[in-house]
């Protein structure tokens, strides 16, 4: 049957008619649970990440390298994260220092650095990439003030060992290439620290405290304090806040800065601070992508990220573009596999969990269930 014109009006008249007002509007500017129907993962060095970005054929780059090192083209964002603990620590095998004498060398080592550029100066464990960081600020905060209102220089000429970057935030002089040194300056990335804790089975993901700072603390520091009764002290504390031994939230964060307090009194390591990480994804008006969601240590290596990330040119999936720069190594199971950095990402996408880590948060977010109050009988 032909529709003439004027058949289509008054077609268009009857469906107004028996559908009464229509209004329009936005979408909801997040899609929970949101999967392209396609997740391409390859290996690709910097260069080439830095190429495909700029000419959007690439959604993503989960490497952490700094790939432009001049201006980030406009059409490519960047997220951060956290990257690595820089830590300061005594030379184990000088038996000779006491411990007044290492306080005076990590901290005068831990001084110096203050300004230098390439990370950010924040002699505490817990940083503002935690989730429980508000706990800790008022300490963290104070222990800055202290070390920089010190301004004694050392005794005598300080032989400071460090590799690769970290080197560039020792001064010139204090330099040490042989194996006689006082301190070391050392770079440990979270993202390391806490992988060996992580487990994924039947639909959980854990430990509950892996993206707490004190977590972080005790992994950096357990073997920081000196004697043997501190020791004791900090295990009976992590064993507390592991088991749920304690009566409120207000007594578990007591137990979370006591903890952090004493695993950071002794000097034999100290933390000077931390470096930022920066991945990037493409904005391109058209080919890019938005709604995206990252963890605060994992950055785009994470399941939120896979569960919010929506393509501009598809109103609900499409072909999701990845790159990174490890290949493969763990095996591909989720009993002790997935391991590594692909691994992590492959699972991101395959896996369901029940509950995610929070983004910016020490907490979890639910996934594909809610919360819902039961209105029986009412």
């Amino acid at each position: 049957m032909m529709v003439t014109p004027r058949k289509a009006l008054l077609v268009v008249v009857a469906l107004l008619a028996t559908f009464g007002l229509a209004r329009g509007g936005h979408e909801v500017p997040i899609y929970p649970s949101y999967y392209p129907h396609e997740i391409s993962i390859e290996t690709m060095p910097p260069a080439r990440a830095a190429e495909l970005l700029e000419d959007a054929k690439l959604h993503a780059y989960l490497g952490r390298e700094q790939l432009f090192p001049g201006a980030v083209p406009q059409s490519v964002r960047a997220i951060e994260s956290l990257g690595n603990f820089i830590i300061v620590r005594v030379n184990p095998g000088d038996l000779a220092q006491d411990e007044r004498s290492a306080c005076d060398i990590v901290e005068a080592v831990v001084r110096d650095m203050a300004g230098r550029e390439g990370f950010i100066f924040h002699p505490y464990p817990v940083t503002p990439f935690d989730g429980d960081y508000l706990y800790h600020v008022d300490r963290a905060e104070a222990e800055k003030t202290r070390l920089l209102a010190e301004a004694a220089s050392p005794a005598r000429q300080l032989r400071v060992k460090a590799v690769g970057a970290a080197a560039d935030l020792v001064r010139p002089e204090w330099r040490a290439q042989a194996t006689d040194w006082d301190a070391a300056v050392e770079e440990i990335g979270v993202a390391a620290l806490v992988g060996g804790t992580k487990s994924s089975l039947n639909g959980w993901l854990g430990p509950p405290w892996l993206k707490t700072g004190w977590f972080h603390a005790e992994r950096l520091l357990a073997d920081a304090p000196g004697d043997a009764a501190m020791r004791q002290r900090t295990d009976g504390i992590v064993h507390r806040l592991e088991t749920g031994d304690y009566g409120s939230p207000v007594e578990r964060v007591n137990l979370e800065r006591e903890l952090v307090a004493a695993l950071n009194a002794g000097c034999r390591k100290r933390i000077a601070g931390y470096t930022i990480e920066r991945q990037y994804f493409s904005a391109e008006f058209t080919d890019g992508i938005e709604n995206i969601g990252f963890d605060s240590i994992d950055g785009l290596n994470s399941p939120v990220f896979i569960r919010t990330v929506k393509l501009k040119d598809f109103p609900w999936n499409g072909w999701l573009n990845l790159g990174i720069d490890v290949r493969p190594t763990a095996a591909w199971n989720p009993i002790a596999g997935f391991t590594d950095r692909f691994g992590q990402l492959l699972w991101s996408a395959i896996g369901d969990p029940a509950l995610l880590p929070a983004p910016y948060d020490s907490g979890w977010m639910l996934n594909r269930i809610s919360d819902v109050q039961s209105s029986a009988g009412r």
